[in-house]
């Protein structure tokens, strides 16, 4: 489940709140005084309710149980703690209720099987269950106030989701110190059905909510949640705060990548992965909360400071080079206007000093010459208190230059202020105008970090990513036979000819690598590698050995035969001596890989338990998790993804090169995180695995040790995809190879960010009327944003599925289906080349899409077509789709196609 019959939750048109009441009288007094007296318009309804002493104010006990209660209550205020929760919701399922709220003074959690019968009690009548131990919800614009919250909310545009009852009314004391309002306010205790991922969706959706706040512990259902996320961040600000990571353990894992990938680590990779804003005390969320309210879409990659004193602009500057950003370089003509203004004996560079007693107007003209600036993206001024100048005047002058930026064309740039004086008047000009207001540099600079790592966020969300190489050419069927036949034989780890053997199948270079049972083994492998003048590595092979330097398992530079047999011989003894419950299978024998300069990285994946694989990189060998010196992402990685990972990291600088030592192969390393991800998605019983060290310079890479253990996978019932990514990969089991009616070959595959490319010249070749048809308006401009919405799916709620001349690699066509969130109801699109109508590519596309629809769970698939395109509304009737009028408008047809339909007509 996910947005249905929220609308009970935060636009009910009945309420009912059923007793006794277990939160007690006090707090079942709070309850309807809120629901009275918040201007709810409907019908609120006592169940059970007695009133102990003066009656509830605005009502009367209505029935005296639910059994005598016939309804209506679209939401029911559940006052009655766990009692008889599975009947109490399923007699009002019979009356036609949506939403059920359980309610509580503090968190209550319930037995599992209380829940599971509550919950199976709501699922036959589709009612969303909140909580139990759910302080409440608050929806001020539908009047509604089902809470026992601290203190009353005002109307506003922010949406608060959290599991915490303190937390929630943290945030709602904030509002009121703050003038803040919200447009709904939920706390969601226990999270028994409704979750966070629902709430994202709903707030995605409603035209109400501006931005949202998000306070999570744990994640139930990742999939839903990082859908809902990617899809609720590309239309409005979502900031999250995240607690519990003082009471979680380090992983446990048997490969460093493991234990590098630490719980709350891989949040902050997934939070930012779908383009959440995460923030990291109570604190930072309300300053960033405020400050994106106040300021959107701004780049903030280029700042500029601007005060009176050169202390204090030196002080913003040094805090805005701790947090990551960089001072704008001035063009030429700002300097030229700046010169006037300055504080003499200063130069006209970023930051801007004025004087001590600077003017309103000098403020004003320094802020508009800096707002001109092409380099510049945010400008902060700064004001320190002075006896000649009243800051009320300079907030004026700093309202005054922003009101004329709101009149130009073209995209707003950020005015973050700083005036050190908290007077009352000034944050009021400030506020009042729509400004972020800060009384220290310090936290004018945090408020503009959080704009661009925002910023940065909503970059990586509508990136295009460039192509893998064409001859990145995997084997996965190698690959899955290869574990199936360790997994058969019921092994875990696999050994490290294995390991070799199924790196190779994704071409991820390997040093030649021989497993020697003995000592005489050991040389026969070597003797090769010796008799070319290479000195060889060995290395204690057990699967029973996590570390292999932990009981000096390594030895390296043996250049001849006898060096080998010995040091092969007295390591197997030594350690099966040592260490007689570890198995010893031999050695593996290597030859030294002599890169002078090379760079030791690492390179994993590990098996959250919550987000599935993620990708590890970092620097590497045996102190790799004393360095700590590593980045994180979800699985599937793309090549922009994985330069991001390496770019992360300090080590990422030495790659850069410095001195007499080239700059490494960074498109080789990314690309080898890409194959690792590529891996991983395709062989879902990887649990972990370890490059390290991988030896990284101009060359390329190549690996020298790597580890990898597997487990069966588990059965699973439901939608495509990979069991356990909470991203679901590109998929390239639906790439087809179609021919048009005059046998041109056609490969149809999903939409990849990277065919942004192709699609200026696909648009070329389609007429006005024809994207008028398609868009129901006309479009004159293609940006990148737009482009992106098209290539950037999201392949858990959508497809879209690229038609492509293979001769060419023209487009020629694309149909998309996008499924709304719970996935029951697919609305198509469909456009192809003008030049292309009646070679059957419409057809073909359709029919590939209603096969993805069936495949995919969903129940129905519909479209909106203009009346006036009959050759496509032909095209729907052929198809089995049936043909209404929207309500909303006679021009336009509604299309459905019930899959079962589609699946009867593909029968027949």
């Amino acid at each position: 489940m996910t947005v249905r019959n929220l609308e009970g939750l935060f636009t009910p048109k009945s309420i009912a709140v059923i007793g006794p009441a277990r939160i007690g009288a006090d707090a079942a007094r709070l309850l309807v005084e809120r629901l009275t007296a918040g201007g709810f318009r409907g019908p609120v309804a006592l169940v059970g309710l007695e009133p102990e002493g003066a009656p509830f104010p605005g009502s009367s006990v209505t029935a005296a149980s639910l059994a005598d209660f016939a309804g209506p209550a679209d939401l029911a205020v559940i006052a009655a703690g766990s009692e008889g929760a599975p009947e109490t919701v399923e007699r009002l399922g019979a009356l036609g209720t949506r939403a059920v709220l359980f309610l509580g003074r503090g968190y209550d959690e319930w037995p599992a099987d209380l829940l599971r019968r509550t919950l199976e009690a709501a699922r036959p009548f589709t009612i969303r269950v909140v909580g139990p131990g759910s302080l409440g919800v608050i929806a001020p614009h539908a009047g509604l106030d089902a809470s026992l919250a601290a203190r009353t909310v005002a109307k506003g545009d922010l949406a608060v989701i959290s599991r915490s009852a303190a937390m929630v009314n943290a945030t709602l004391a904030w509002g009121a110190a703050h003038g803040v309002g919200f447009s709904s306010v939920v706390s969601l205790g226990q999270k028994a059905d409704v979750d966070g991922g629902d709430l994202l969706d709903f707030f995605t959706q409603d035209p109400r909510t501006r931005a949202v706040l998000v306070h999570l512990e744990t994640i139930s259902s990742p999939a839903k949640f990082m859908s809902a996320a990617r899809a609720c961040a590309r239309t409005k600000p979502v900031v999250v705060i995240r607690s519990g990571k003082s009471r979680q353990r380090r992983p446990e894992g048997r490969t460093h990548s493991a234990r590098l990938a630490t719980t709350d680590a891989v949040y902050d990779a997934a939070l930012r992965r779908a383009g959440l804003l995460r923030v990291t005390s109570i604190d930072e969320l309300f300053d960033a909360v405020e400050t994106l309210t106040k300021v959107r879409n701004a780049a903030c990659r280029g700042v500029a400071l601007v005060a009176n004193g050169r202390s204090i602009a030196t002080v913003a500057a040094d805090e805005l080079d701790r947090q990551g950003g960089r001072l704008a370089a001035l063009g030429e003509a700002t300097v030229a206007a700046l010169g006037a203004h300055i504080r003499p004996g200063t130069l006209a560079t970023d930051p801007i000093v004025l004087a001590d007693d600077a003017a309103p107007e000098t403020f004003g003209a320094a802020i508009a010459a800096l707002l001109a600036d092409p380099a510049i993206d945010t400008v902060i001024p700064i004001h320190a208190p002075n006896a000649f100048v009243p800051s009320s005047a300079v907030a004026r002058a700093v309202v005054g230059a922003a009101a004329a930026q709101a009149k130009k064309l073209g995209r707003k740039k950020a005015i973050v202020t700083a005036f050190l004086d908290e007077n009352p008047e000034t944050r009021q000009i400030v506020t009042g105008a729509g400004l972020p207001y800060h009384p220290t540099p310090e936290e004018a600079v945090l408020s503009t970090v959080h704009l661009m790592r925002h910023a940065a966020a909503q970059e990586s969300l509508m990136a295009t990513p460039p192509s893998l190489p064409a001859d990145f050419t995997p084997d996965p069927d190698a690959a899955r036979r290869l574990v199936a036949k360790v997994l058969g034989e019921g092994r875990h780890w696999l050994t490290a000819v294995e390991v070799a053997t199924l790196l190779a199948a994704y071409r991820v270079p390997v040093a030649p690598t021989v497993l020697a049972r003995d000592a005489d083994a050991a040389v026969g492998a070597a003797r090769a590698h010796l008799a070319r003048g290479d000195k060889v590595a060995i290395k204690i092979a057990s699967p029973d050995i996590a570390f292999k330097s932990d009981v000096d398992g390594v030895r390296l530079g043996l250049a001849d035969e006898d060096s080998v047999r010995r040091a092969a011989f007295q390591m197997m003894t030594r350690i099966a001596e040592a260490h007689p419950d570890k198995r010893v299978d031999g050695v593996v024998v290597m030859p030294m890989v002599e890169r002078s300069g090379a760079l030791e990285l690492i390179m994993g994946i590990a098996d959250d338990p919550v987000f599935g694989p993620v990708a590890v990189f970092g620097r590497g060998g045996t102190a790799v998790e004393v360095l700590a010196d590593r980045a994180l992402d979800l699985v599937p990685l793309d090549m922009n993804l994985a330069r991001g990972m390496i770019a992360e990291t300090r080590v990422a600088r030495l790659l850069a090169g410095y001195r007499n030592r080239p700059a490494a192969d960074v498109d080789a390393i990314a690309l080898t995180l890409v194959k690792l991800s590529q891996l991983a998605a395709d062989i879902p019983e990887i649990r972990e695995l370890d490059l390290n060290p991988i030896l990284a310079d101009q060359d390329g890479v190549v690996v020298l040790d790597a580890r990898i253990r597997v487990e069966p996978l588990p059965t699973r019932a439901g939608r495509l995809g990979h069991p356990r990514l909470a991203i679901r990969p590109y998929p390239k089991e639906w790439e087809r190879d179609m021919a048009l009616k005059d046998g041109s070959p056609v490969l149809v595959r999903p939409v990849r960010p990277e065919d942004e490319a192709l699609y200026p010249d696909f648009f070329e070749h389609v007429t006005a009327r024809d994207l008028r048809l398609r868009f129901f308006a006309p479009i004159k401009e293609f940006t990148h944003a737009f482009l992106a919405r098209l290539t950037q799916l999201d392949y858990g709620r959508a497809i879209a599925f690229a038609a492509i001349l293979k001769e060419t690699g023209q487009l020629l066509g694309v149909v998309r289906l996008h499924a709304d969130p719970d996935h029951r109801t697919g609305e198509y699109a469909i456009m192809l080349r003008s030049d292309l109508k009646g070679q059957g590519l419409g057809w073909k596309l359709m029919k590939l899409m209603i096969e993805w629809a069936r495949a995919d769970g969903l129940e129905t698939v519909k479209g909106e077509v203009l009346r006036e395109n009959t050759t496509m509304l032909a095209m729907c009737t052929a198809l089995g789709f049936s043909v209404k009028s929207s309500p909303d408008d006679e021009s336009i047809a509604v299309v459905t196609l019930p899959v079962d339909v589609a699946d009867q007509l593909a029968a027949e």
